[in-house]
């Protein structure tokens, strides 16, 4: 509601200072995003509810659950890192290994990984635009930084449950 309300007024403050064409103009626009952006969402929704039927509640437990320590946390960094598409496919994923037993800690360092170190994200864009000298010192700053963000999730003193 808050987004349509901010939406609503964007398109008011348009049509007051651009009219009309200006309005239809950012609606087609935003079709065209909408289309562009539908499969990819489409795409994530369905292999995150695929992979929900195939993992049994509490499978996932073993290899990413609180009392998985370290290993637990490098399979999650792993997987994240492992991750293809964009948040439209990472973002379904996490709540479906939270279904499947993945502690918070385990949640955060795939998230992070999949943000800072994914491996489509290093061939596609850095090590073309930036040059592989580059990409790989990045990368290898930002290893560690998921396996320590979930070590750090795992003791604070902050409750939470996965969303039914």
């Amino acid at each position: 509601m808050v987004i349509a309300a901010i939406g609503a007024a964007a398109a008011a403050a348009l049509w007051r200072r651009d009219g009309a064409p200006a309005v239809g103009a950012a609606l087609y626009h935003a079709w065209e995003l909408f289309l562009f952006i539908a499969p990819s969402l489409l795409a994530g929704l369905l292999l995150a509810a695929a992979l929900r039927q195939l993992i049994a509640p509490g499978t996932l437990a073993r290899w990413m659950g609180a009392e998985s320590g370290w290993a637990g946390l490098a399979v999650a960094t792993a997987a994240g890192a492992l991750t293809p598409g964009g948040p439209m496919a990472a973002f379904p994923l996490v709540l479906v290994l939270a279904g499947a037993g993945a502690d918070r800690g385990a949640l955060i360092a795939y998230i992070l990984s999949w943000a800072l170190n994914g491996f489509q994200k290093l061939l596609v864009y850095e090590m073309p635009l930036l040059g592989p000298d580059f990409a790989i010192l990045r990368t290898l700053l930002t290893l560690p930084m998921p396996m320590l963000a979930g070590w750090v999730a795992r003791r604070l003193p902050i409750a939470w449950a996965p969303p039914k």
